[in-house]
């Protein structure tokens, strides 16, 4: 055995001198991984419900979701994933459901009135925070079969949710 100081403290750690020989098996090589990310800049309202700040009342973001994707293998051209594909499928349909758009929960008290005065809303069956909209555009990109690992959605230059699925 033998002994390492422990956070710059008087304590020590033993542990026996196996533990400070590097190991190198095949086994325990870490698998090559790329990863791919995409930013896709829009705008939205919303408001939340069940909070007692300014984020109660209907008001907008220009957002910005940054989708990261990974794997192990490139495709025949040498790409995980072509940006372009990303554009076609995850940006169209952001451009088509959610940019210009308030996404408010379902069960929101406005949501009939905006309806009849002809307002484009995304309605979701959870309050339309950061995160909740942050998994939304994950959930799309996985039913697009892409490999997303996370989605950060930033709503102002300072403040960002981000959102990891369960990995398989």
């Amino acid at each position: 055995m033998r002994t390492r100081p422990c956070n710059n403290t008087r304590q020590t750690i033993r542990e026996p001198y196996s533990a400070a020989i590097p190991r190198h098996s095949p086994a325990s090589e870490p698998t090559p991984l790329f990863r791919v990310t995409q930013e896709i800049e829009f705008c939205y309202g919303h408001r939340l419900l069940n909070y007692d700040g300014k984020c109660r009342h209907l008001h907008g973001h220009n957002a910005r979701a940054i989708i990261v994707l990974e794997g192990e293998k490139l495709d025949e051209r040498g790409m995980l994933i072509d940006f372009s594909d990303i554009k076609r499928e995850l940006r169209t349909w952001i451009d088509e459901h959610l940019d210009h758009r308030m996404i408010l929960c379902d069960r929101d008290p406005v949501v009939a009135m905006l309806q009849k005065s002809g307002e484009q809303l995304y309605l979701i069956d959870s309050n339309p925070t950061a995160e909740n909209i942050a998994r939304l555009i994950c959930e799309q990109a996985q039913q697009r079969k892409m490999p997303v690992v996370e989605v950060s959605l930033w709503e102002t230059p300072r403040s960002c949710a981000t959102y990891r699925p369960e990995q398989s």
